[in-house]
């Protein structure tokens, strides 16, 4: 076995779910990411926790969106609800063999799901919960490296001190921790918001792995402006390029995009929330310099930013509600500034401390 998958599950169950003793612990994932999982298991077991590995085929999911009935897919699992209130912490591995498995699905039954989803989500939400992405050539393919070069890239950015991280993150939040007003400047961007009461969250591999961003829910009505993104933004395996959107007193007022522009607008209408900021993240990992395709790596890219459409944080005192919550990464490494309270804290990708 690879010792990074080791040193890497030893980190995903002391440092992210905090695994202790008499706890259930549920094994989410992938038969392709089988070295990872059963590495999990042992170390589960010799915490003297009670581990449940739930691995299912890529295929299953596709088969289920292909086949399911009206009545299938408007099931609500009771048995997972069951389970999800009585386990104590959820490890997630990603690892696609096709990331455009469900490309011809249609969005409405994606959508239709999620809405069923959304009550076990937030009890899954109210745990510890941890998502880990095991390198597969799939997902090397959409980040244009080798296996080798996109393992490297993986548990290089895993296997690091997260206490470090933290300190750093604490240092971006005394600055802007207090501020209440956020403006985001760029290329075809000058959007603001307001994050008067909302507290700014730390991410440092706690629950993604790879972590490395601080980030808040903005007030659901003060955004306005007016944002592009460089980077296409990924929706179950679909690429939707070049968005631009524009906001008014919070609200989507206008959208569009070069490739898959109707899924964009069927998926800002998906329901009462979805057209409307949940989230405001800044990437401080700067070790991730590269982007691959891949919300988890993509989002802490030292130097961007990213804002989500649809469900916000309760942590952050954010109260939009939405079955979507879908981050699109604007790079201000090129040009571009976040202000707070008229005060630069980042410019052109570097923080101004």
């Amino acid at each position: 076995m690879d010792e990074r998958i080791a040193k890497s599950t030893k980190i995903l169950v002391n440092h992210s779910a905090r695994v202790k003793k008499g706890e259930i612990v549920q094994v989410i994932g992938s038969p392709i990411a089988e070295p990872l999982a059963l590495e999990l298991y042992r170390q589960i077991l010799k915490k003297g926790a009670h581990p449940i590995l739930r691995l299912s085929p890529e295929r299953a999911g596709y088969y289920f969106y292909k086949y399911a009935q009206k009545h299938q897919l408007e099931n609500f699992p009771i048995h997972d609800e069951f389970l999800s209130k009585r386990t104590d912490a959820f490890i997630y591995i990603g690892g696609d063999e096709n990331t455009r498995h469900l490309s011809s699905i249609e969005p409405e039954k994606m959508s239709a799901r999620m809405k069923v989803m959304k009550p076990i989500r937030d009890i899954r939400l109210e745990k510890k919960w941890v998502i880990f992405e095991y390198p597969t050539n799939a997902l090397a393919q959409e980040g244009d490296m080798s296996l080798e070069e996109f393992e490297d890239f993986v548990y290089g950015a895993v296997i690091q001190d997260w206490g470090k991280q933290k300190k750093f993150q604490q240092k971006v939040i005394k600055r802007i921790g207090k501020a209440r007003q956020i403006r985001v400047k760029g290329n075809d961007t000058d959007i603001s918001m307001s994050v008067e009461g909302r507290k700014w969250l730390l991410s440092y591999g706690i629950n993604n792995m790879p972590s490395g961003e601080v980030f808040t829910s903005p007030k659901e009505e003060s955004v306005n402006g007016f944002i592009h993104y460089e980077f296409p933004a990924i929706y179950a395996g679909k690429e939707v390029t070049n968005i631009s959107l524009e906001f008014e007193d919070g609200k989507v007022k206008s959208a569009s995009a070069d490739k898959n522009e109707a899924l964009l607008k069927k998926l800002i209408a998906m329901d009462a929330g979805s057209n409307m900021l949940g989230e405001i993240g800044i990437g401080t990992n700067f070790g991730i310099k590269k982007f691959v395709k891949n919300i988890l790596f993509d989002e802490k890219i030292g130097g961007t930013c990213h804002l989500a459409l649809g469900d916000s944080f309760k942590q952050a005192n954010g109260t939009n509600k939405s079955a979507l919550h879908w981050d699109m990464i604007k790079d201000l490494r090129k040009g571009g500034t976040i202000t707070a309270d008229n005060k630069v804290i980042e410019k052109n990708g570097k923080f101004v401390f």
